[in-house]
């Protein structure tokens, strides 16, 4: 049975939800600018087989014209930090820095 509304998870996502971090500091590691960067994001830590999380919030962007924008700011666990921003560099991303 299917609910209306419902989004149902696919087998091999990777994907997890906020409780999944409880204990752990999350480590963002990439911040989706569009949501074309941010699907391929999710495609290629699913493929990967790294566990993240995944939230919408805001960031400054534009030179001339500062405004703030929405994005889709990927966390992992800190183990899986190095594994995560290799994943990004080897597929040409600029993962964000580790701190």
């Amino acid at each position: 049975m299917v609910v209306a509304g419902a989004v149902r998870k696919s087998p091999s996502s990777m994907k997890q939800e906020a409780p999944f971090f409880d204990g752990h500091e999350p480590d963002l590691v990439y911040i989706g600018k569009r949501l074309r960067d941010a699907l391929n994001v999710e495609k290629l830590f699913d493929a990967a087989g790294i566990d993240y999380g995944v939230e919408p919030d805001t960031y400054t962007g534009g030179v001339v014209f500062r405004t703030e924008r929405v994005g889709a700011f990927f966390y992992v666990r800190p183990a899986d930090g190095e594994a995560a921003r290799g994943v990004l560099i080897e597929n040409g991303l600029q993962p964000s820095p580790a701190d």
